[in-house]
């Protein structure tokens, strides 16, 4: 199986997270965004995309790669989302990154495995909270179990 984990990190723990990801799943590809272009899709059976929260949303070179990734490399691919965040009251108002990530991969006619999933930080900078790797290395199991 093709995996491709694709990211965007400000201060490192998006980075750190997709990597963890990466690490519990053999053979998988782990690209910042701006590296992954529409040859890097192709073939893959799993996506996996994940951003910090900013704003609710992704940051820009994520929402990029989703805005360019062509529907024809997308269409009937298995895809899963994560997200970075810390809990504040601004997050109620606002959401959090990573459904904001499923939905575009989702219209293009991804098949969303599992519900997106955030990983937490302790502030905006990080670092991430304990635990918080080897959640995201059992995640990772998950999400291969849930493979059609």
């Amino acid at each position: 199986m093709k995996v491709l984990v694709v990211y965007d990190s400000q201060y490192g723990n998006t980075e750190k997270i997709a990597r963890a990801i990466g690490d519990a799943i053999p053979g998988a590809r782990v690209l910042h965004a701006s590296e992954a272009g529409p040859s890097e899709l192709e073939s893959v059976d799993l996506l996996i995309v994940g951003s910090p929260t900013h704003g609710g949303r992704p940051m820009g070179a994520v929402q990029i790669f989703l805005r360019k990734a062509p529907a024809t490399a997308i269409e009937g691919i298995n895809i899963a989302s994560f997200d970075t965040r810390f809990s504040s009251g601004l997050a109620k108002v606002f959401g959090y990154a990573a459904g904001r990530i499923a939905n575009p991969l989702k219209k293009k006619g991804g098949n969303l495995i599992v519900e997106p999933e955030g990983f937490f930080v302790e502030a905006t900078k990080g670092p991430l909270k304990e635990g918080e790797l080897e959640r995201a290395a059992s995640w990772a199991g998950e999400v291969l179990r849930s493979v059609p």
